[in-house]
């Protein structure tokens, strides 16, 4: 079995990239391929949780020469404003699907500074090929916390029925009619399947996966990004168990990715 999964990462590997903003992807054997693309994005200045002008130049040079389409791991939650970047570079009409335990629709706090808080609204702002933003496991309290504004373009669907095939498809004929870019925050997971630096959702990585592959059978898939990565703490030996849970769950959601393309 380990053999299978190691052909089928080395198939899809080219397509994978990574985007190293805190090391900790130094600790997660699962990228050790070297076939598999990194972007060390540890010497950029203003990208941490808020992203500054001078970051999101930094961060669109970087990123520029790359497709959207295959798999980013993107670092920590703190980051995960890059799918702004990433879906940015979409040229035609898409839907985006956030698997995450917030909807980061918060008003920014500065100006013309994105965050790991505002991302998803400042695509409904900016991105005019973003025709629905679909998002997952989001707490109940902070989904009533989004602006009424955005409720003809955003729908929340429930854990509870997700992985019912007749209601995705009911829901998908009346609300998503464009190819998907899935992005993944693991804090969606419980604290058993992954270790995150914010509050986490309820779902295990096997839930989180029969979730996906409703849309995977249903849906065109575009583009792929997971972040949601353990922050760094003075402890070595728990940095070190926190990033062998995520090492696994980093690991199982590519093998996923990978396998269920090859049945395709």
């Amino acid at each position: 079995m380990e053999d299978d999964n190691r052909i089928i990462r080395d198939r899809y590997a080219k397509s994978v990239l990574v985007m190293n903003f805190t090391g900790v992807y130094d600790y997660e054997s699962f990228l050790r391929n070297p076939k598999i693309k990194w972007l060390d994005c540890r010497h950029l200045n203003g990208t941490e949780c808020y992203c500054d002008e001078e970051g999101a130049s930094a961060l669109k040079r970087l990123i520029a020469g790359y497709s959207p389409q295959g798999i980013h791991f993107i670092d920590s939650g703190d980051y995960h404003y890059v799918t702004k970047f990433w879906t940015d570079k979409l040229d035609s009409p898409f839907a985006l699907m956030v698997f995450d335990h917030h909807p980061d629709m918060q008003p920014p706090l500065f100006e013309h500074i994105l965050s790991c808080g505002s991302w998803v609204k400042d695509v409904l702002d900016t991105n005019v090929n973003c025709r629905k933003v679909v998002i997952v496991g989001a707490s109940d309290r902070l989904v009533q916390e989004v602006p009424e504004e955005y409720a003809d373009r955003v729908r929340f669907y429930s854990e509870s029925s997700f992985d019912q095939e007749v209601g995705w498809k009911a829901f998908a004929a009346e609300h998503i009619s464009e190819p998907v870019y899935i992005s993944i925050d693991k804090d969606v997971l419980n604290p058993s399947s992954a270790v995150t630096n914010w509050d986490q959702g309820s779902l295990s990585l096997l839930e989180l996966e029969r979730l996906l592959a409703v849309v995977l059978r249903q849906e065109q898939v575009i583009g792929i990004d997971i972040c949601g990565e353990c922050s760094a703490t003075l402890n070595l030996f728990e940095e070190e168990q926190e990033a062998e849970i995520d090492n696994r769950a980093n690991g199982e959601l590519l093998r996923f990715f990978c396998s269920f393309d090859t049945k395709k």
